[in-house]
């Protein structure tokens, strides 16, 4: 099996979104993704604008909620 590295895009979703959701975070490890690379390259693209990694069961969704109440207009 080959081992693809993983993009490096910063597109505007990334680089300008007031909160980045990274869906899915559970199943990385079959796509040969590293959410610690993830979360390191999104903090050097972000600096400190609000991440969050969310499954499909609803891990996530509080602190999404929570930003949209609390942020959103």
């Amino acid at each position: 099996m080959n081992a693809y590295p993983p993009p490096r895009i910063a597109g505007s979703g990334i680089t300008e979104s007031d909160l980045l959701v990274i869906n899915k975070s559970d199943i990385a490890e079959q796509v040969h993704s590293s959410l610690d690379v993830m979360d390191r390259d999104v903090k050097i693209m972000r600096g400190k604008r609000p991440l969050v990694f969310t499954i499909y069961c609803g891990v996530g969704l509080e602190k999404i909620t929570s930003f949209i109440l609390k942020c959103g207009t």
